[in-house]
């Protein structure tokens, strides 16, 4: 059953919690998306068939909690998922990210790595709002976020597009990881589709070689889509948990 944390500013937070032993695995979702997603079901079953605890979460602005979408930014959602981990979990975490929930993700690595036990991504999107959107833009996009503080973007998951915000770019560029040092102190799998279409295959390996750890590996998965979410695909989510957990002691 779906239950609310008061979070950041007044944000109510939309969350599924499981109970079950340590370390709990916390899934970080993507941008304009929620708990009820593929991934985020199938890790719930997952970790009640294993007994491990587990939280599943609405951003602000996403899903079933408050607030407006085009409203947030990355420094919101950051802050949402922290005040989640600190409020609805218990001891050292493993964060499973997918696409912005990587670098939610690492952000979080960078901001409380002592709640962490781990660290999986899937498609990870670090600073996408500047090496994706801004750096894609056109001149004339550039110059109308900047004019009338927001641009559309066409969607290839619905049929609404995308509002770009001049807010979110800004914002981005304060919570950018791949311009600073990254430790990831702690078991960390990185799994990337060759065909993901949103999340180039160069940006998991420019992930890899900038952060900064004794255990991290990359897994590449050909024809792998954005979704990663075909019965494959779920399953290589599962055995990057496993392996991180086992490691994670």
């Amino acid at each position: 059953m779906t239950q609310f944390l008061e979070g950041p500013q007044g944000r109510r937070i939309a969350y599924n919690r499981i109970e079950g032993q340590g370390p709990g695995v916390v899934f970080l979702g993507g941008f304009r998306s929620d708990m009820q997603g593929t991934k985020a079901l199938w890790l719930e079953d997952w970790a009640r068939a294993r007994g491990r605890a587990f939280l599943r979460f609405d951003y602000s602005g996403h899903g079933e909690s408050s607030g407006m979408f085009e409203e947030g930014a990355i420094g919101d959602w950051f802050a949402d998922a922290m005040a989640a981990i600190r409020g609805l979990t218990e001891g050292r975490q493993v964060l499973v990210g997918s696409s912005m929930g990587g670098w939610i993700g690492l952000l979080l690595a960078r901001t409380m790595p002592e709640r962490l036990a781990g660290l999986v991504t899937v498609a990870a999107a670090p600073d996408f709002t500047e090496r994706g959107y801004w750096a894609g833009f056109s001149a004339a996009e550039r110059a109308a976020l900047l004019e009338r503080g927001r641009v559309e973007q066409p969607s290839d998951y619905g049929d609404a597009p995308y509002v770009i915000t001049r807010r979110l770019i800004e914002d981005g560029r304060d919570h950018l990881v791949l311009d600073q040092p990254l430790p990831l102190p702690f078991p960390v799998r990185f799994l990337q589709g060759t065909e993901d279409a949103d999340v180039p295959m160069s940006w998991a390996l420019d992930l890899l070689a900038h952060g900064k750890g004794e255990d991290m590996r990359l897994v590449l998965v050909k024809g792998a889509d954005h979704r990663f979410s075909t019965p494959d695909c779920l399953a290589l989510i599962g055995d990057a948990l496993d392996e991180v957990l086992a490691r994670a002691g």
